[in-house]
């Protein structure tokens, strides 16, 4: 509200970006040429670009799918929801339907117990409490980050889930006839290691892992918001949902006094080795509140929480 009352022209800011599904295109095309380019490639490139390439374009269409969760990628709910289907196809697995359910409860709950599936559990925060034992929990990020909701706030699967799984399902199909397992797994392994020890899973810690006392949420203003529909602008970004990932560097250049002096990243890598080294933060350093009582979290499950 103060940013607003103080800049009005941020109203300008916000809608949707027309360029999203062409780079969600482009992607979806690259990975699909890398795929035919690697065909008889030794061991070692493979597994090189699985890491770098693979790892780095389906993290990419995750935070595609992020940007489309909030309608930021076209006119329509329908072609945003079609269009992160379409952004979740290289990715091996389905994860676009489900992600925009939880996510929308992420933002309107935020740290709230049982709602929010970004928090780790207590046993997450018991048991990864060295150094060693957060290496190996940044490369489970992708496991924690798809069984967590199960375990913490399941959900009863729509109508979309079911496409979303039947599309990815005949994707991965297309891939194994024309490209064998080897194809399937290096776009699936490719998941795994974006999501998991690999400098853009930065992300994943530095935007709510309390860093600085009382600081919630923070900021990352280095290259890699060029490959992450700039979801490093992570203040301006919960400050302004329908603000697209295109626009939040404008925001801050707009109203630079709430944003320039706040605890901020320049490198993702950087977060991700202060996390692990760091005796006093661990999965433990999230700030977690209750707000509502069983009835209501019940009762909003029995709706099919927030979207369905």
């Amino acid at each position: 509200r103060a940013i607003m009352k103080a800049h009005p022209e941020v109203k300008k800011l916000m809608g949707m970006d027309p360029m999203t599904k062409y780079k969600v295109l482009v992607s979806v095309i690259f990975q699909i040429g890398s795929l035919h380019i690697l065909r008889g490639a030794p061991w070692y490139t493979w597994l090189f670009c699985c890491y770098t390439l693979s790892g780095s374009i389906n993290h990419m269409m995750t935070l595609a799918m992020h940007e489309l969760s909030h309608s930021l990628g076209a006119k329509s709910v329908l072609a945003n929801r079609l269009l992160g289907i379409f952004a979740n196809l290289p990715m091996g697995i389905p994860a676009s339907a489900s992600f925009k359910r939880y996510h929308m409860e992420h933002h309107k709950f935020q740290g709230e117990e049982v709602i929010d599936v970004d928090c780790p559990t207590a046993i997450e925060g018991w048991f990864f409490d060295s150094a060693p034992k957060k290496v190996l929990w940044c490369l489970l990020q992708p496991a924690f980050y798809a069984l967590r909701p199960l375990y913490i706030n399941p959900k009863k699967p729509g109508k979309w889930e079911f496409i979303n799984i039947a599309c990815t399902v005949v994707f991965d199909a297309i891939i194994v006839y024309f490209y064998g397992i080897v194809g399937l797994l290096y776009l699936f392994i490719g998941t795994l290691f974006g999501m998991g020890l690999h400098p853009v899973a930065g992300h994943f810690i530095a935007e709510h892992y309390v860093m600085n006392e009382g600081q919630e949420t923070y900021s990352y203003y280095g290259p890699l918001n060029w490959l992450t529909y700039n979801v490093g602008y992570h203040n301006e970004h919960h400050d302004f949902p329908f603000i697209s990932g295109r626009n939040l560097p404008k925001l801050r250049a707009i109203a630079p006094e709430f944003y320039d002096d706040m605890p901020h990243f320049h490198s993702w890598s950087k977060v991700i080795y202060d996390y692990i080294v760091d005796s006093k933060i661990s999965p433990y350093s999230r700030i977690k509140r209750v707000t509502m009582d069983t009835n209501q979290i019940d009762e909003m499950n029995a709706r099919g929480g927030l979207v369905r």
